[in-house]
């Protein structure tokens, strides 16, 4: 479930209390974490409500003006339910922590390099670890769409993957592109 930004920072502050989505099926469950931009996302409760019992006050806990605006944010997806998800800020993204931890024994990043050589070894597109945080570190920032080009591969394949790099702590993403974590120029090193 991707939350944006806005609606991001009024959660954290406590303002925003609910999601709604329409959904086939629900992708987030209750007790999930949600790893966004401004931290971990608790997803307290997740209920499918029938369109007539939505309120003006769940619409404002969503952070719409007035029921009718939430009810034509909905319209935008044609076909599934209508679900109502309670949202609360949990923590800071841990990846924040890991991302900035050079100080690891040398054990520690074997697992981290055999990690990557698994990712590599499961890969149909072959070994792709190495280059792609090549390609970041000599491209910080740059699109993916351009990284993607760089590397002759398509861009929600790199986005996938850059993402399998961030929760290993390796990189970190800016609203325009990516780059190397702290940990993971060390990494690279050994690699």
């Amino acid at each position: 479930m991707l939350i944006r930004m806005k609606p991001l920072q009024l959660i954290l502050d406590g303002t925003i209390t609910l999601q709604f989505r329409k959904w086939r099926r629900p992708s987030v469950k209750q007790g999930t974490l949600l790893k966004t931009a401004l931290g971990q996302i608790e997803i307290q409760q997740v209920d499918i409500v029938p369109e007539k019992d939505l309120s003006e006050e769940e619409a404002r806990a969503a952070g719409f003006e007035s029921r009718e605006a939430l009810l034509q944010s909905l319209q935008k997806v044609e076909h599934g339910d209508i679900y109502k998800i309670a949202v609360r800020y949990h923590s800071q993204d841990p990846r924040i922590n890991l991302r900035n931890n050079t100080d690891l024994s040398s054990d520690n990043y074997a697992m981290l390099v055999k990690k990557l050589q698994r990712l590599d070894a499961a890969s149909k597109e072959g070994a792709w670890t190495k280059e792609t945080l090549l390609a970041i570190s000599r491209h910080p920032r740059v699109v993916s769409t351009d990284l993607a080009t760089k590397l002759s591969r398509e861009r929600m394949w790199l986005k996938l993957n850059i993402r399998k790099l961030k929760n290993m702590g390796l990189t970190i993403s800016h609203d325009v592109g990516y780059e190397i974590s702290p940990l993971g120029r060390e990494v690279l090193k050994l690699l």
